[in-house]
């Protein structure tokens, strides 16, 4: 039929031709129209999803809008649930904050006990005085720190109070301290701060006498002499004391050295142990650290200087010594030493780790964010 275009029958053969033998004037008249009409109109009702008898055919600027319409709203639709991805990505922040806060203790608790175990092993230790054979340089209570890398810089001086291992020297009967490697001081050091271990026979005495010197009881002043030269010791000696009641003469083997307590009477020292191992001696290896300063009680706390006497240039000359002899006295104290309470190296542990474990937290906090933004941004 002439007025009919090809592709016409869908329409042609839809319910409402069936259903009406005849049609529409009007219906007629937009068949005659042509096929421009018809597939423009068709093309409308396709594009807009309404059947023919739902409205009039939309115009091409309606047509633009609508598409639009469907692009925004697909747009809007992706960024939602591109954020509803990255809102589900992040942890909660209640959840989390308890076993964060837990990690962290942990870690800060670590960092501060490893720190105390070094500076307690390599570094410095406080010991507490348990006898008066120092006095009135040390006194009964006091708590000293001990510097146990002085002599890593520098060798033993005449006039140091060093405290030592008396383990196979002024003990015979217990083996010499071993030469232990850094790990195995570690492990000590991390047993004794808790009681564990064997701590050794820890005594604490004045450095009268340094390898290859000659150090002799009295003159005729009543002084002790190293290598022939006087030492005047009133100003660290007992009040009233004498330099010694005892007559020694001796000369310091290599890597030896001679100490003598401040408080001469009641000191058990190198005098009163001339018959054991070393002659009253002790090994320089067995020194543990020097003595520096009082911290305890705050009315006693001072810095533990060398003496002037010491000090004497002519010390370092040899020269022949005075005669030689041995007496005993009563009621001898050897100043043995207790380690103090494991509260300083911990409080200075924890001062350490405290800046550590905040830096190390905030660098992690920045990592954290910073691959963040990367996935953000990734496409």
């Amino acid at each position: 039929m002439r007025g009919v275009t090809p592709g016409a029958e869908p329409d042609a053969g839809s319910d409402n031709d069936a259903d009406s033998p005849s049609r529409d004037p009007d219906q007629a008249a937009s068949s005659a129209a042509g096929p421009s009409t018809m597939g423009a109109e068709t093309a409308g009702q396709a594009g807009d999803g309404v059947p023919p008898e739902a409205g009039p055919t939309a115009s091409p600027d309606d047509a633009k809008g609508s598409a639009g319409q469907e692009a925004a709203s697909g747009s809007a639709g992706s960024a939602g649930s591109a954020g509803s991805r990255t809102a589900r990505r992040k942890p909660p922040a209640r959840r989390n904050r308890g076993a964060r806060f837990i990690r962290e203790l942990v870690i800060l608790i670590a960092i501060a006990l490893v720190i105390a175990v070094v500076i307690k092993t390599y570094a410095i230790q406080a010991f507490f005085i348990p006898s008066g054979s120092m006095e009135n340089t040390l006194e009964i209570n006091d708590r000293v720190l001990v510097n146990k890398i002085v002599y890593d810089t520098r060798s033993i001086h005449r006039g140091d109070i060093v405290v030592f291992n008396g383990d196979g020297s002024w003990d015979p009967g217990t083996p010499l301290p071993a030469n232990s490697n850094f790990v195995e001081k570690f492990f000590s050091g991390f047993a004794s701060m808790f009681g564990f271990g064997h701590p050794g026979d820890i005594l604490i005495k004045r450095v009268i006498g340094l390898p290859g010197d000659t150090v002799a009881c009295c003159d005729a002043q009543g002084r002790v002499t190293v290598n022939g030269i006087p030492l005047n010791e009133q100003s660290y000696l007992y009040p009233g004391d004498v330099p010694s009641e005892q007559r020694f003469n001796i000369v310091v083997q290599p890597g030896r050295l001679w100490v003598m307590g401040d408080n001469r009477s009641i000191s058990d020292d190198s005098r009163d142990h001339e018959g054991d191992p070393g002659g009253g001696t002790i090994p320089e290896n067995a020194v543990i650290g020097r003595a520096f300063v009082i911290i305890w009680p705050p009315s006693r706390w001072r810095i533990l200087p060398i003496p002037a006497t010491f000090e004497q240039p002519n010390l370092n000359s040899s020269s022949a010594a005075g005669p030689a002899g041995n007496a005993a006295t009563a009621t001898l104290l050897s100043a043995r030493l207790e380690p103090s309470s494991p509260a300083l190296p911990l409080s200075l542990g924890f001062a350490v780790a405290i800046p550590v474990s905040w830096l190390q937290r905030r660098v992690r906090r920045r990592a954290v964010r910073h691959r963040a933004a990367k996935r953000d941004v990734r496409p």
